[in-house]
């Protein structure tokens, strides 16, 4: 017996999409890869060399301010911001070769013109570095 002629199998109707799927993830991967290239200049330039300061091996002297106004140079609580350029002065003087990493340690409630007042009273007093100290994503209250 001879088969029929007419294509008894049943029609697909629907579209194949795991080649166009294919061809769009190629496509997002050719973009990941070329996206960076594309951002950068293409100028020659000499970036300088990194130089991380690891605090614990180094001394550091740590100004801290607290909300209510008190400040304090390492343990010793001072009077008020006019007594900061003396002791600081005296305290970079016991540090080896008189130049120490100056920390200031300040709350966020306190406001930028007494934290500058404090940093520009530690320039006065000797400070070359100055640092402010900051926390890390996650981390409390130092």
């Amino acid at each position: 017996m001879r088969p029929p002629l007419v294509n008894t199998s049943p029609m697909m109707t629907r579209i194949n999409v795991t080649p166009i799927i294919d061809v769009a993830l190629v496509l997002v991967i050719i973009l990941l890869i070329t996206a960076p290239m594309l951002s950068v200049a293409d100028l020659e330039v000499e970036l300088p060399a990194a130089h991380s300061r690891d605090v614990e091996d180094e001394g550091f002297i740590s100004i801290t301010l607290s909300t209510s106004g008190e400040i304090a140079i390492d343990e010793l609580v001072l009077g008020g911001v006019e007594q900061i350029q003396s002791a600081l002065a005296e305290r970079i003087a016991q540090q080896d070769g008189g130049k120490a990493l100056v920390v200031v340690r300040a709350d966020a409630e306190l406001s930028h013109a007494f934290v500058r007042r404090v940093m520009e009273e530690a320039r006065l007093g000797g400070a070359t570095q100055l640092g402010i100290a900051t926390r890390q994503k996650g981390g409390g209250r130092s």
